[in-house]
């Protein structure tokens, strides 16, 4: 680290669990984000100012008046521009030192693929409940760290899957792609405000905490917000051996 770099992320070398050594890993580490939404944004904001080397943010929306409401990397002047840009040129504001690609399509298949193997850790932040098995399918096949959030109406929740460790579940193993689920997109149910940033902020502080290392992560756990009471329920995962993603050879 140079002299800017000591003087900039000053506050976290003064933690113990963090210091040079930690800071360096962050420095040396690439996120993916998938999703430059309402929790993409504070994801991305927060990597970017943490520190994190490298991020790659995919989204192929554009920004309108509707998102500014939750979606804070964005603004009036961003309306019209693809959100993954727009959330480029924030991080780039803030910390100019990260490199910021931004994937402006939707991505899939081989794409999709590739990215997530490129990547140290991977944030879920999208409200799609098929890329939402996409990212969680090649993130098991390249044994990825995986930080999955979901926001809508007043109840958000977070969870990590740690896929580099056996005893990790996936995200197949608590949603199961059968049947008609969903996540309620926003535009049909509402979304609080602040929901977004909670639950997005977390999932900044878990995918540092897993590139530093440092603490416990919520691998096994998973968080349930009711933001209209402000209380969290936790429920405990396992891995199933059934799974139809992550219960075969070489995962077990």
């Amino acid at each position: 680290m140079n002299d800017d770099q000591l003087l900039r992320y000053s506050r976290h070398i003064l933690l113990d669990e963090i210091g040079v050594e930690g800071q360096q890993a962050l420095l040396d580490a690439h996120a993916l984000i998938i999703g430059a939404g309402g929790l993409g944004s504070p994801a991305g904001l927060y990597l970017g100012s943490a520190g994190v080397g490298r991020i790659t943010i995919c989204d192929h929306d554009e920004v309108d008046k509707t998102n500014l409401q939750r979606q804070i990397a964005h603004s009036m002047a961003s309306i019209g521009e693809n959100k993954a840009e727009s959330i480029k040129r924030r991080i780039h504001e803030i910390n100019p030192d990260c490199a910021v690609e931004a994937v402006t399509e939707r991505v899939s298949g081989a794409r999709l693929d590739a990215l997530i193997a490129s990547a140290d850790v991977v944030l879920d932040c999208c409200d799609n409940f098929d890329t939402r098995h996409a990212v969680n399918a090649a993130c098991v096949r390249h044994r990825k760290p995986l930080v999955s959030g979901a926001a809508v109406r007043f109840d958000g929740q977070i969870s990590v899957f740690d896929l580099r460790r056996d005893d990790s579940p996936c995200y197949h193993c608590l949603f199961p792609d059968t049947g008609e689920a969903n996540d309620g997109p926003c535009a049909l149910f509402g979304v609080f405000a602040p929901l977004v940033g909670i639950v997005g902020s977390m999932q900044a502080a878990e995918a540092l905490k897993l590139l530093i290392p440092a603490g416990s992560t919520l691998t096994g756990r998973l968080l349930l917000l009711d933001g209209l009471e402000m209380k969290w329920r936790e429920m405990r995962l396992k891995r199933d051996p059934q799974c139809a993603a992550c219960g075969h050879p070489g995962h077990a």
